[in-house]
């Protein structure tokens, strides 16, 4: 299996999936602590979620993928939602509050 098979397989049996560098609980960057936080915030307490920083093939795999050069990366149902600037302007509006809704 490829890649890019495993990163789709991923995104498609997952509700919700974050590709970050680190855990929810130790998270190695200020922007994947900022997208898990946002999206306890949301309600979300268990995400699907990816430790690029394991999986060197996956860290670069998953930018190609989605055609996003930075991590994290935000999937809901299947489709790529965005990074962590876009998780905060979407939880502000109440955008991602209703998008999140259709995923549990």
């Amino acid at each position: 299996m490829s890649t890019q098979d495993t990163i789709r397989d991923t995104v498609t049996q997952n509700k919700v999936v974050l590709f970050m560098k680190g855990s929810p609980q130790f998270p190695m960057c200020g922007f994947s602590a900022s997208a898990t936080q946002i999206l306890k915030a949301c309600g979300v307490e268990q995400p699907h979620t990816v430790d690029v920083l394991q999986d060197e093939a996956i860290r670069q795999g998953i930018k190609e993928y989605a055609n996003w050069p930075t991590i994290p990366q935000l999937y809901v149902n299947g489709e790529f939602v965005g990074g962590a600037d876009i998780m905060r302007e979407m939880y502000q509006s109440g955008e991602l509050q209703t998008l999140l809704a259709t995923a549990k």
